[in-house]
């Protein structure tokens, strides 16, 4: 646990620290406003400067990056997860910045660039009107804010497939360019609207979904290069994730409830591959260049994909819009990558407010959400097959047979919400204070259940120390024993034994 933050001090055996943990949640709640509000489109986007520029001198890496060079030197971006990094002399990572698709970097691989100028302490020189750096750092990498870029990797002639005007296409105006546009339009039919890149003989190089709501810049039989712009969605219709803000967020993550119209994820690593429709739905296939493991994902029509063909996803990547599943977390990416993102976005709410809560208290709550396993193996264990039973006396089941020479049970972790988790506590009388009190005590009673007393709930029901702070059962073995009289100095001198003359 670390340090009691009220105290400065390390924690103290029996601290209720998770009581300080419910008040330090609860208690900015009065701050929170009790209403939903939603904070959604570009407003929730603070808006980045579509630049970037070194802070430091070094040497440029391109790290898991796709580039392709335009006709004006610049490297244009073709994938998503790639980053760029400076280093020093000696190969050590000074910074690093993502990079979206279809930034241009201005830089090679390897480039030496200059940071802004610096004193003697490393601190940026700055103007003192403007506040602004006396030399600003060199200009890595610009994108358009405005867009995402739909590329070609392949140069070659345009052909357009499915674009059918009034049913997947419609003409209209480009409100950035004033100019007369293709638009790819919503569509019931089993069509995909694309753009193929063809070479002389009429074979395919590469071919491009278009999503709906592009804007298509070239024309049919178009000759395009390499990293040539095919189409872009505008940025604000791919942010339309609304956050719900306020208590009703929090208690929605707590209580790890599936939300409506969920994304979805990757479950291995690996590049994406468009297949066809197939009954309403889009097939997306993941293919791991590695061990060549596929899974496929079959995606509704109405659901925005945000991945394109050839990408490179992580697995838990999202690959369409919309909340995430944390039960789904746990399944594809395990308990560390769940907890981590149960933090974060319980966090993120209080972040809008202004409130700062110490990350311990939030884990403490998530620690209690994941502390039941699910048996899947029982091995020769008396635990049952498809038994929710919890973390410690799993491993200490598992731990008396392995001791035996036996085969330890196996068991994968379970997402409970806070209501569920509070209600599958061994206590019962702790259970029937919470909530279907008469259930609780008809199945305990019906099943001969023993309350061994070890929560808080329980001892005050029952009128008993509670197992905390004084109570806490290493102290309760503590005996005071009276000490004698103080025995002076004198005494002692007297006390000690002459030696003997022999």
């Amino acid at each position: 646990y670390g340090r009691n933050l009220a105290t400065g001090q390390f924690v103290k055996l029996g601290e209720a620290v998770g009581i300080i943990a419910a008040q330090s949640i609860g208690e900015p709640g009065t701050q929170l406003t009790m209403r939903t509000f939603h904070i959604g489109g570009t407003a929730s986007q603070t808006f980045k400067q579509p630049i970037i520029k070194a802070d430091n001198d070094g040497t440029v890496r391109f790290n898991e990056l796709r580039t392709v060079q335009a006709l004006d030197g610049s490297w244009i971006v073709l994938n998503k997860n790639g980053s760029i990094s400076v280093h020093n002399a000696e190969g050590r990572e000074l910074e690093r910045h993502n990079v979206v698709i279809g930034s241009m970097i201005t830089v090679p691989n390897g480039a030496h660039v200059k940071g802004p100028k610096k004193d003697a302490h490393g601190k940026i020189v700055r103007d003192k009107t403007t506040n602004k750096p006396e030399v600003e750092g060199q200009v890595l990498v610009q994108w358009d804010p405005y867009n995402i870029p739909i590329l070609t990797d392949k140069g070659g002639k345009i052909e357009f497939r499915d674009m059918i005007a009034g049913v997947t296409i419609k003409r209209d105006v480009d409100e950035a360019t004033g100019l007369m546009g293709t638009v790819i339009i919503e569509h019931k039919e089993d069509l995909h609207p694309q753009v193929v890149i063809v070479d002389d003989k009429k074979e395919v190089l590469a071919s491009y979904s278009i999503p709906a709501g592009a804007h298509v810049v070239v024309e049919e039989g178009q000759k395009v290069r390499a990293g040539a712009l095919l189409a872009k969605t505008p940025r604000k219709v791919a942010k339309t994730k609304d956050i719900t803000g306020g208590l009703p967020r929090v208690a929605e993550l707590f209580e790890a409830r599936r939300p409506k119209d969920a994304a979805e994820i990757a479950k291995i690593d690996g590049i994406v591959e468009m297949g066809g429709t197939v009954r309403g739905k889009r097939r997306l296939i993941l293919k791991d260049p590695e061990t060549g493991a596929e899974e496929e994902h079959l995606i509704p029509l109405t659901k925005h994909i945000i991945v394109f063909k050839g990408d490179f996803v992580k697995k838990g990547q999202q690959l369409t819009e919309g909340p995430i599943v944390p039960h789904e977390i746990l399944e594809v990416c395990g308990p560390q990558e769940l907890q981590e993102h149960l933090v974060n976005e319980v966090q993120e709410v209080y972040r809008l407010q202004g409130v700062e809560i110490n990350d311990k208290h939030i884990e403490i709550i998530v620690r209690q959400m994941l502390r039941k396993v699910k048996i899947t193996d029982p091995g020769d264990t008396s635990l049952l097959w498809g038994d929710q039973v919890d973390k410690l006396g799993f491993e200490e089941e598992n731990k008396k047979v392995v001791e035996k020479g036996g085969k330890p049970a196996e068991a994968v972790p379970v997402l409970l919400g806070i209501t569920k988790a509070s209600l599958e506590t061994d206590s019962f009388i702790s259970a029937a204070s919470f909530q279907d009190t008469t259930r609780v005590l008809t199945e305990a009673a019906t099943l001969g259940k023993v309350d061994r007393l070890r929560g808080f709930k329980e001892n005050v029901i029952m009128g008993h120390l509670i197992p905390a702070g004084t109570g806490f059962a290493q102290h309760r073995e503590i005996k005071l024993v009276e000490k004698g009289e103080p025995v002076g100095a004198a005494v002692i001198e007297e006390a000690e034994p002459q030696p003997a003359i022999g």
